[in-house]
């Protein structure tokens, strides 16, 4: 069903390519990156406060550390971001060879590993690559021909991995060992029916629903454990990117969004692309884990 939950304008970011939130229960705080502007961006919504930290090359995602700072995925590689002094430490580039790719979405699995994936930048070829940095900072290939590797998530109870291809326009899950971080049984979670937009970043709520971003849908879709489609939020610009939970009690879905690649006309239609929004969702969500290296 449509729902009729409630959207507001969070911020008007302006962001050409934003992605990858996470939220500081700490600080109550937004984090999100700028893929193309390529920067972590701060914002703190009970005082209005802002702060970006500009980065070298362009980052796909992020995560906060336990120990403070944040771990990058970088074109470069991952890396470590210090917030104090805005240094970039560079830790391992999985794919020097690789010049047509970069690292796009990632997030941290409930044990404090941090998962991200490579895609083809043209879009078209399965040469990209799911990889697992490990708190040592070792990182590990876990799954290849990846065309648009994409949103990630785990359920509640840490047993299963949710994992986005972008361009197969699927969802697909995996059984997960939350003690080794080895993944295994591949199968299809959902599946994106044409012209409803395509699956982007994705995060799971307290009750283990799925909630993904739908590019160029103009909406955010939510699923049940079982894959069905529970209910479907529509937003006032066509890319969506990913959402996370914040708030003082985890109940408000923060969204980001695109405007690169939109045609002026678009833009005309939908001028608060590149925004972040905010949805009340009527369920509370996970606390975002950190990385633990």
């Amino acid at each position: 069903m449509v729902s009729a939950i409630s959207v507001e304008t969070a911020l008007e970011a302006g962001d050409v390519l934003g992605e990858s939130p996470v939220w500081s229960r700490e600080e109550q705080s937004l984090y999100w990156v700028d893929i193309l502007r390529p920067s972590v961006r701060r914002w703190t919504p009970a005082t209005g406060e802002q702060r970006d930290w500009q980065l070298p090359a362009e980052v796909g995602s992020m995560a906060l550390r336990e120990r403070g700072g944040a771990v990058l995925a970088l074109r470069t590689g991952f890396a470590l971001l210090d917030f104090a002094t805005g240094a970039v430490t560079g830790l391992h580039d999985p794919e020097p060879e690789a010049t047509g790719n970069r690292f796009n979405d990632g997030k941290c699995d409930p044990a404090g590993r941090f998962w991200a994936g490579t895609m083809d930048c043209a879009e078209k070829e399965p040469l990209g690559a799911l990889y697992r940095l490990d708190p040592d900072h070792r990182s590990h290939r876990m799954t290849g021909g990846v065309i648009c590797s994409n949103g990630l998530g785990w359920s509640p109870d840490g047993r299963t991995m949710y994992y986005t291809d972008t361009w197969t326009h699927r969802i697909d899950a995996f059984d997960f060992d939350l003690g080794t971080g080895r993944i295994e049984n591949r199968r299809t979670f959902a599946e994106t029916p044409p012209g409803e937009g395509h699956p982007d970043g994705l995060t799971v709520d307290s009750e283990g629903g799925i909630w993904s971003a739908r590019w160029d849908g103009w909406r955010v879709v939510r699923y049940a454990p079982d894959g069905s489609v529970d209910r479907t939020v529509e937003l006032p610009v066509p890319r969506p990117t990913s959402c996370a939970f914040g708030g003082p009690g985890l109940s408000d879905l923060f969204v980001t969004s695109a405007s690169t690649g939109l045609s002026p006309a678009t833009l005309d239609e939908a001028p608060l692309s590149g925004a972040v929004f905010r949805i009340d969702a009527g369920v509370t969500g996970l606390t975002d884990a950190t990385f633990a290296g």
